[in-house]
C-alpha cells in the first residue's frame, strides 16, 4: 500500500509547489475518465465546448448539472498543480491519475494568479477558469489520506487552490503533454 504523507511532510514540500510559474507553465499529464474509476493517460487529446475532453465521462453527466439536466460547463475540466499531486503521491507519477483531475499543470493556480475569468491557451485550445470550488472528497481521502485532504482544503492549501480548479472550454482544439500554458 502506498504511503500517505502527513501534514508535516506536505508542509515541507510546500515551497516547491508555490514556486510554480505564474505564466508559461507546462501541461504535464492528461487524464481522461471514460467511466467512474477508469483512467486513461493520452499524450494528446481534443477538447471541445460541447464535450470537454474527448471521451471523458463529464459529457455523460457529472456532480453538477444545468437546469435542463446537462453537465454544467463550469466543471467541464478539472485542473491540478502537477507539483502538488507529485508531492501528495510521494513522487509516484503512476498515482497522479487517481486524483480524478483531467489536466496536471506546472502553473500557479492561486486565485491571485488565475482568478475566475482568466483565459489560458494550451495547445490550439483556449479554456477559461471558473468560480466553481474544487475540493478534496472521500475518494481523495481514500487515495491519499486524510492529512492530504485537510492540507489542500484548509489554510495555505485552500488559499492557493492546491486541490485544483475548474475550467470550461472557450475554443475547441487539441492539447498535448508538454504544451506551454499561457495566460491570455
Amino acid at each position: 500500500m502506498p504511503r500517505h504523507l502527513t501534514r508535516e511532510d506536505l508542509a515541507a514540500g510546500l515551497s516547491h509547489v508555490l514556486a510554480s510559474p505564474a505564466d508559461n507553465g507546462t501541461l504535464e499529464m492528461i487524464v481522461v475518465r471514460p467511466d467512474h474509476g477508469l483512467r486513461e493517460e493520452p499524450a494528446s487529446i481534443g477538447i471541445s465546448l460541447a464535450g470537454g475532453l474527448s471521451g471523458d465521462h463529464w459529457a455523460k453527466g457529472c456532480h453538477l448539472s444545468t437546469e435542463d439536466g446537462k453537465p454544467h460547463p463550469d466543471v467541464q475540466i478539472c485542473i491540478m498543480n502537477a507539483r502538488m499531486i507529485d508531492l501528495i503521491a510521494d513522487g509516484d507519477r503512476s498515482r497522479w491519475s487517481i486524483a480524478g483531475d483531467n489536466l496536471f499543470v506546472d502553473l500557479d493556480l492561486s486565485p491571485d494568479n488565475v482568478p475566475p475569468g482568466t483565459r489560458l491557451a494550451i495547445g490550439s485550445a483556449e479554456i477559461e477558469i471558473t468560480a466553481e470550488p474544487h475540493n478534496g472528497c472521500a475518494n481523495f481521502i481514500e487515495r491519499y489520506g486524510r492529512d492530504a485532504c485537510v492540507f489542500v482544503n484548509t489554510g495555505e492549501g485552500k488559499a492557493n487552490r492546491l486541490r485544483g480548479i475548474y475550467a470550461r472550454v472557450v475554443t475547441d482544439g487539441t492539447v498535448s503533454v508538454g504544451d506551454r500554458i499561457a495566460k491570455l
